[in-house]
């Protein structure tokens, strides 16, 4: 049976859905968002042939990220720093993350296919959700972590096929970010954040499950567009004047 709580939220929710979003959108997130798009385009389209930018990305994020959670969450040196020193901290040492992936391949590689095996680990989340709701935030950290760990290695083993799919994936994870922001203010990316927290399901707008499809179509075209037109004849492993040649 279901409860009046859950009445109230589908409710609520039909509410919200019928009446039009307003937004207010602000000139730096609208301007990142839309960089970030144009980034996500060249990551989902053309991530294989543009193989050690793809590493040095990956490792500039994670390390800018890392860094930028570590210094402004955390005092240092009896100090709590501020937003900007904190990008600056960040932005400095994910450089030499991503200098260190460029270089060192199989670092890089790890790397691409780590992200590749959390962005799955965040889509079962969210279909799990549908039928399981977790008790701990254990779950979700055992499912990230071991996702991430099952494709870092695989990543390895094969690497053209999941740098491709890896690429694909993320660069159109990020045309979804920046599709939700512009309709509805970053309304799927809330509602993922509160699956990784294991907080109560609350209902959502029909067209946030629509703009969340977008993230598996273009994943697909990307692929397909990589594995036929961008990537065809490059290989990572090669000289690019060398491939052709008998």
């Amino acid at each position: 049976m279901t409860s009046t709580s859950q009445l109230l939220g589908l409710a609520e929710m039909g509410l919200k859905c019928d009446q039009e979003i307003e937004r207010r959108y602000e000139i730096v997130p609208s301007v990142v968002c839309s960089m970030c798009c144009l980034f996500g385009i060249i990551y989902c389209f053309f991530g294989y042939r543009c193989f050690k930018a793809v590493l040095f990305l990956t490792g500039l994020m994670f390390g800018s990220v890392v860094i930028f959670m570590l210094c402004y969450k955390e005092r240092v040196m009896d100090t709590q720093l501020s937003v900007e020193a904190s990008v600056g901290i960040g932005l400095g040492i994910g450089t030499l993350c991503g200098l260190v992936t460029m270089l060192v391949r199989s670092v890089g590689l790890f790397m691409v296919g780590l992200l590749l095996g959390l962005l799955v680990g965040v889509a079962s989340l969210v279909v799990m959700e549908e039928f399981y709701h977790p008790k701990t935030v254990w779950v979700p950290l055992g499912i990230l972590l071991g996702s991430g760990t099952l494709f870092a290695v695989l990543t390895l083993q094969w690497q053209r096929c999941f740098v491709t799919f890896s690429t694909a994936t993320f660069g159109s994870a990020i045309i979804t970010v920046t599709v939700d922001y512009f309709i509805e203010l970053f309304a799927l990316v809330h509602y993922i954040y509160e699956r990784l927290k294991v907080a109560p399901k609350k209902p959502v707008c029909w067209f946030t499950w629509v703009i969340l499809g977008v993230w598996p179509v273009l994943t697909l075209l990307g692929v397909l567009i990589q594995w036929k037109v961008t990537a065809e004849g490059f290989s990572h492993t090669e000289e690019p004047m060398q491939i052709g040649r008998t």
